[in-house]
């Protein structure tokens, strides 16, 4: 098999994962895509490590030993994201990344019209 198979097949997983990544607003999905992301770097790592290996006769497998450390680490941290997803769900109600990032920043949704603004302004100066 030619290495222009798996190199294709990998460069579509992650820009699949890219396009979840950035275009995605629930905190799941994005996990997944990053998921997707990695799984494509892993195949690569396989691809070019048996590749290499026809070519200069090494036994090493370097390439297949990073895969499994890289395997654990998404194994980690999808574990610890999904935790932490679960903990923000819990607390705001929500695992929409663009509320979520409102809410960090202070700006809350305005339900209040803006000439109500500077009455309850006024209001809490006075008091």
């Amino acid at each position: 098999m030619h290495l222009a198979y798996p190199a294709v097949l990998s460069a579509l997983l992650f820009c699949t994962g890219l396009y979840g990544v950035l275009a995605r607003r629930n905190a799941i999905l994005v996990l997944m895509s990053v998921e997707l992301m990695l799984n494509a770097v892993n195949l690569n790592l396989v691809a070019f490590d048996v590749w290499l290996s026809r070519t200069a006769e090494e036994t090493l497998h370097s390439g297949q030993a990073l895969t499994l450390f890289t395997i654990a680490i998404a194994a980690a941290e999808i574990g610890i994201g999904l935790a932490i997803v679960l903990a923000v769900h819990r607390n705001r109600g929500t695992s929409d990344i663009d509320r979520l990032r409102d809410t960090a920043e202070g700006h809350e949704p305005d339900h209040a019209d803006d000439s109500d603004a500077p009455a309850a302004e006024k209001a809490e100066a006075t008091a």
